[in-house]
């Protein structure tokens, strides 16, 4: 028979269990409960912005800043792992921090692991919009990521962005290598391929994952899982562009474009009463003219014309 555990041992088991939970824990952490992606409030003008050292608005310097690897606001230095040596006096605002990072903006503690860990592992080295291309400093709101595409977003564009990134770059659902029916889509080529050629050759697939892809090597998702479509045309009436750089030419009609045509009134020139033109009766911009316009147009009423 095994031998029985003592509880020295099963406390030292659960302990291991709980360290493994842990660092799971804290390496699949998600991008806004980073403490250099926090929610932060300025004390001058009161705005709500992205954790930073100063405010985006203002420029003013907080009065307690947070820590953008652990996110504390104030150091009891029970660890004895500060740099900055301030014996048993509790350290807030200046007095905490030891650098800012360039990529995400925010302070950083002065402890000796902050200071060595957060540039190797800030969240938001390439934090650039996909959609508007503006870096953390370029933008005073928070970072996100596309629950689709995963691929960084600021706060202006992460609705609009979600909203169209499950369309596809083609007219259909066939396969970009062949005319089969895709059944696996890739939402960051927003391409779809058949089981055939979503398979590379001489490369071994896990069974149970999804395949990655072939262009990207970004997973792919199965097209009858996702809510996708295909690219649409708006068709419609725009001006069109000359060589010489000038405004549109006339078509013959007095129309430059569709929607001046209704909006200048450009339509009244081939409109006549009685052969004659209506602006050569009545001119647009006098107000006498639009009078006897009114006049001659109760007369017509009267005599011929039923509205």
């Amino acid at each position: 028979m095994p031998k029985r555990k003592t509880g020295q041992r099963k406390k030292a088991e659960k302990q291991k269990e709980r360290q493994k939970l842990l660092q799971s824990a804290y390496s699949n952490k998600q991008l806004v409960e980073w403490p250099c992606n926090f929610l932060m409030e300025c004390d001058r003008c009161k705005k709500q912005q992205k954790n930073r050292a100063f405010c985006y608005f203002c420029h003013a310097m907080q009065s307690l800043p947070v820590c953008a690897q652990c996110g504390k606001q104030k150091c009891l230095s029970k660890t004895g792992d500060c740099l900055v040596k301030h014996g048993v006096v509790h350290a807030t605002g200046l007095q905490l921090v030891g650098a800012v990072c360039d990529f995400c903006e925010a302070w950083i503690c002065h402890s000796k692991k902050c200071l060595t860990t957060h540039p190797c592992q800030c969240p938001l080295q390439n934090g650039d919009c996909i959609e508007c291309n503006r870096s953390v400093w370029e933008q005073g709101g928070r970072v996100f990521l596309c629950s689709f595409c995963s691929q960084f977003l600021c706060e202006d564009d992460q609705f609009e962005h979600q909203a169209s990134c499950q369309v596809l770059e083609s007219e259909n659902f066939k396969c970009a290598s062949c005319s089969k029916h895709g059944q696996w889509s890739c939402l960051r080529c927003k391409v779809c391929y058949c089981d055939e050629h979503i398979k590379r050759r001489g490369f071994k697939y896990a069974q149970g994952e999804a395949y990655p892809c072939p262009k990207c090597n970004y997973p792919t998702r199965e097209t009858k899982d996702m809510s996708m479509s295909t690219r649409a045309y708006d068709y419609g009436r725009k001006a069109q562009e000359y060589d010489d750089g000038g405004a549109d030419e006339d078509d013959g009609l007095g129309i430059n474009s569709g929607s001046d045509y209704f909006i200048r009134g450009e339509g009244s020139r081939n409109f006549t009463f009685g052969g004659r033109a209506v602006e050569e009766r009545a001119p647009r911009d006098d107000d006498d003219g639009m009078l006897y316009l009114f006049r001659v147009l109760r007369n017509y009423e009267s005599s011929r014309f039923f509205f």
